[in-house]
């Protein structure tokens, strides 16, 4: 299955010039026969920990235009926006099918509490699974990529990879890579980070994405500026990789658990 990453950089806090942005990619991605495209985290107004200006709900503008271009152009879409929640919103992933309809939608678990997300965002409490041509995924963002329970759960579910939406600043890069090869090889799973690019009021950011297959090794990266990944993602080679070395059979979760006391 071919899938795209749209690494771009965010029209600060405009939305509406953000979303004309990605239609060239999203276009450029459905005629190169991707299944689906990813965007960073909160691509249409760039991520911000403590801003809660532009908050949505799922019927709200960002929401429909990610529909809107779907149906389109007949092709999946990943996205990430500040979705309207009480007490707090949440940093909401959101997949729209090929038709327009949601499919599927996550909320970060982990905001980051080194620049204080964690005081104006909710955490999630749940993952996100969904197929495509016969390939099962989950959602990741950002900072969940330090947590590695979260990808031991989705891996126990069954997913063949995560996409995962950030916003991973350059003075962190190497950090990027590592986890994110980390993540594949001991999931045995593709991993899919889709990063953004360009200076904004938080930080800078220098792309980087990239996608790491179930033995961890990069298999498509992209540079520091704005550009259209390609990754070919093959469910038999995640089959595989957990057939000749079945790691997960040697897990002792019941056993982490009562150490963890």
């Amino acid at each position: 299955m071919k899938c795209c990453s749209a690494q771009i950089a965010s029209c600060w806090e405009d939305a509406e010039k953000t979303l004309k942005k990605a239609e060239p990619f999203i276009r450029n991605a459905a005629s190169a026969g991707a299944r689906i495209i990813t965007f960073p985290e909160q691509f249409a107004t760039g991520w911000d920990p403590c801003s809660q200006r532009q908050v949505q709900d799922r019927s709200g503008a960002i929401v429909s235009a990610l529909q809107h271009y779907s149906k389109k152009y007949s092709i999946a879409i990943l996205g990430s926006f500040r979705e309207h929640r009480q007490p707090l919103p949440t940093n909401t992933a959101v997949l729209v099918d090929a038709d327009g309809s949601i499919r599927s939608m996550y909320a970060k678990m982990h905001p980051f509490a080194p620049a204080h997300e964690d005081r104006y965002y909710a955490a999630g409490n749940d993952i996100a699974v969904f197929d495509i041509e016969g390939m099962r995924f989950g959602i990741a963002i950002c900072y969940d990529l330090r947590f590695p329970s979260l990808f031991q759960i989705y891996a126990h579910r069954g997913v063949h990879g995560i996409f995962v939406p950030a916003a991973w600043p350059a003075s962190r890069a190497r950090h990027w890579e590592l986890f994110i090869r980390a993540r594949a090889v001991e999931n045995q799973m593709y991993i899919i980070g889709i990063n953004t690019v360009g200076k904004t009021p938080v930080d800078l950011y220098a792309g980087a994405s990239m996608t790491a297959d179930p033995e961890g090794t990069i298999i498509a990266k992209a540079g520091d500026g704005e550009e259209l990944l390609v990754s070919d993602l093959d469910p038999t080679a995640v089959d595989d990789a957990r057939r000749r070395l079945p790691v997960s059979k040697d897990l002792r979760t019941e056993l982490y658990q009562r150490l963890y006391g």
